[in-house]
């Protein structure tokens, strides 16, 4: 498979990176804007970043995907793990 097989084969899926990009800038500039986005640790801010990935792409692609919907539990799953002492 070829690069440009790979990148039609995710603007397919995902839409593209232009729409993603705008989505997903967006959310993330509003929570860097939140009053208590310094004081997340690392593993919260890069977690929630991930998640608006996530959302960006399901917004701008394949909604019925369920690998986003998928990864989004597992990205909250590892801070609840975090917080549970695991």
């Amino acid at each position: 498979m070829t690069i440009e097989n790979t990148l039609v084969e995710r603007e397919r899926r995902y839409g593209s990176l232009k729409g993603h990009a705008a989505i997903s800038q967006g959310l993330k500039k509003t929570m860097f804007n939140a009053g208590k986005w310094h004081q997340l640790s690392d593993d919260k801010q890069e977690a929630l970043e991930m998640i608006c990935h996530k959302i960006a792409r399901i917004l701008n692609g394949d909604s019925e995907y369920k690998d986003n919907w998928h990864d989004i539990c597992g990205y909250a799953k590892l801070i609840e793990d975090t917080l549970n002492g695991n």
